[in-house]
């Protein structure tokens, strides 16, 4: 039987593609030579010149560190948040978020945790434990309005991450490089992060190209080259589909698949999330839902004005926060923020200046142009040309996450 090389390259490139995401230099403040097992902070909301990872919000600041449990385990400290909400995302090399520690699930007292390796010993305790040597940490604390900025800060600085020095491999490939580069860092990838028994059978699939068995670029001749190649273009073009949005709307809005955020063996979805909503928190955390436009990829024509229109008794079901996030697209599928007057990049219930309706109902508006002075404090500014709507509802209630509740749709005003 003809070995399918193209199919098996397809298959492969979104099967590492997290992998080597997450590997790459500039996440969230983090650099090529940022130590591992070291905490780095976003001590600002990021903006219109942040490009370091793609959908970010503006509510929270970051703080995020690369940790290797090769050399032994790690403790992480989360401080007492309050009411203020925080959150440390554990995910392994493959994305899958193993544990969130924080407000919702540990409580807002803070605390002192113990993060192990896959084949570490376990002693009990405050311990969790990862799939893989190789993790990503992720925090989120909340802003609470512009006041707030140094309040967060001093609970961001609560965070810390204690662990054996573990010196760097070398720098990974990057998802533009040739194929030859970019097989080559994952195949070094997976030997630090065996992929687990479940993924067996997608393993098979992909082994003619000899991942797991010392990747060898030189091997192929011009026409397993080819066929590779083309294999790859068929995968980049694949993973600009879909991402944070279903492939289903209602009432103009997609809402996340069950699997977001801790995949399981949805590799093509998996990989989509990696390019377009890399890091993002499964949905008992936090939803995402996203307006489908009029152009084509689901996108907004900023020179029309935009409205939505929430019923009093019909505002977004939340135990944290929600907010509405406007982004300009790039042709490789990415979304980042939109340069504007108001260097508003969001608009939520934290809202400085957001007005309600005498029935206590609220309108947001969208578009370029302001829709006027008195409704300027409920105004997301858009670009003159093509953007995209995200909302976000972080700790949604029952209702958002069952389907009981259904945002309003975005209608031209």
């Amino acid at each position: 039987m003809a070995v399918d090389l193209k199919a098996a390259a397809k298959e492969a490139w979104l099967y590492v593609l997290p992998l080597i995401e997450v590997a790459n230099a500039n996440i969230m403040g983090l650099k090529a030579d940022t130590p591992l097992n070291t905490l780095s902070h976003v001590r600002n909301l990021v903006d219109h010149t942040f490009r370091d990872i793609t959908t970010p919000n503006n509510d929270t600041l970051y703080s995020t560190a690369r940790i290797d449990l090769s050399q032994g385990p790690v403790s992480l400290t989360l401080p007492a948040s309050g009411e203020r909400y925080l959150s440390l995302a554990l995910m392994d090399a493959y994305t899958n978020n193993f544990a969130i520690l924080g407000t919702r699930t540990t409580g807002p007292d803070g605390g002192t945790f113990r993060l192990i390796g896959p084949n570490a010993a376990a002693v009990g305790g405050d311990e969790v434990r990862s799939p893989t040597n190789q993790v990503w940490a992720l925090a989120r604390v909340l802003i609470d309005g512009p006041g707030d900025l140094e309040a967060a800060r001093a609970v961001q600085s609560g965070l810390s991450i204690q662990g054996p020095a573990v010196p760097h491999g070398p720098p990974p490939a990057t998802r533009r490089d040739p194929w030859p580069a970019y097989f080559a860092s994952a195949a070094r990838l997976l030997a630090a992060n065996p992929p687990p028994p479940t993924d067996r059978a997608i393993l098979q699939r992909i082994a003619p190209l000899g991942l797991t068995e010392g990747f060898d670029p030189d091997r192929f001749g011009p026409d397993e080259q080819a066929q590779i190649e083309a294999g790859v273009a068929e995968a980049i073009h694949e993973s600009r589909r879909g991402g944070l949005g279903g492939a289903s709307f209602v009432d103009g809005w997609s809402y996340p698949n069950s699997a977001l955020g801790d995949f399981g063996q949805f590799y093509g979805f998996r990989a989509a999330v990696a390019l377009s909503g890399l890091a993002a928190l499964p949905p008992v955390e936090a939803m995402y839902m996203r307006a489908r436009g009029h152009l084509p990829r689901a996108l907004y024509d900023g020179q029309r004005m935009w409205r939505m229109h929430f019923a009093a008794d019909r505002l977004i079901p939340v135990d944290s926060f929600w907010s509405l996030t406007l982004y300009e697209a790039t042709d490789d599928g990415q979304y980042f923020f939109a340069d504007n007057p108001l260097r508003r990049y969001s608009i939520g219930d934290r809202t400085e200046g957001l007005t309600y309706n005498e029935d206590g109902s609220l309108d947001i508006w969208i578009g370029h142009e302001s829709p006027g002075v008195g409704l300027q404090g409920n105004w997301l500014p858009a670009p003159a040309g093509p953007f995209a709507l995200f909302m976000r509802a972080y700790m949604p209630r029952a209702e958002l996450r069952s389907g009981r509740y259904r945002l309003p749709p975005v209608e031209e005003a």
